[in-house]
């Protein structure tokens, strides 16, 4: 389990640090090292502060998610899905109100208008935290996927809008990229099929 789950967070963050896989991973920073170290001697990542997947890499971890959506069943969810996309456009939403005001970047001066934004995002998160419970109960893999989106939240109430949709953290709009990214991969899609349906994040 802990190389699947690292493997994919390799993938989806392109260099992983050790900090970065135990986090995704939801393990401890011991455990991640170990893995990370393990993956590395199998030639399946490589790099040292900070690792990438090898070729070699790419195919097992498609070989894993094959495997892992062969146990799941299809049915299920593909119904939470829909219910996703929902939740989906409406951070999009939030996303672009958050970067942008009346057609140009947001300088974020008006703090009103920023917390009104960020009053949504707390609401959107508590209507979607149930769903990311389901979808865990089929998939338990994304199990660390609740508290990273709690993190994230956190974050933010704290003061550090940073969190809201920085890139090369685990802001809120970071995580739900990957987890997006989680269900395409169960559900044997592609970004590309998804970006064509407008649901890409």
């Amino acid at each position: 389990m802990n190389d699947l789950l690292i493997l994919q967070a390799a993938r989806l963050k392109g260099r992983l640090s050790a900090e970065q896989a135990a986090a995704s991973a939801g393990v401890d920073a011991g455990t991640a090292t170990e893995v990370v170290g393990g993956l590395r001697d199998a030639g399946l990542v490589k790099g040292d502060a900070s690792v990438r997947l090898t070729p070699e890499g790419r195919a097992r971890l498609a070989e894993l998610v094959a495997a892992e959506r062969e146990g799941i069943d299809k049915e299920a969810p593909a119904a939470l899905y829909h219910e996703f996309d929902t939740h989906n456009s409406e951070l999009k939403a939030i996303v672009s109100d958050w970067q942008m005001r009346d057609g140009q970047p947001n300088d974020h001066a008006d703090a009103t208008y920023d917390q009104g934004v960020l009053d949504r995002l707390a609401g959107l998160d508590g209507g979607f935290q149930p769903l990311v419970a389901r979808i865990v109960e089929q998939a338990p893999r994304l199990a660390p996927y609740p508290q990273r989106f709690g993190n994230a939240l956190a974050k933010i109430k704290e003061g550090d809008t940073s969190y809201v949709a920085r890139p090369i953290t685990d802001s809120y709009h970071t995580v739900w990229f990957e987890f997006h990214e989680e269900l395409i991969g169960l559900l044997g899609l592609s970004r590309e099929e998804e970006a064509a349906a407008g649901r890409a994040v």
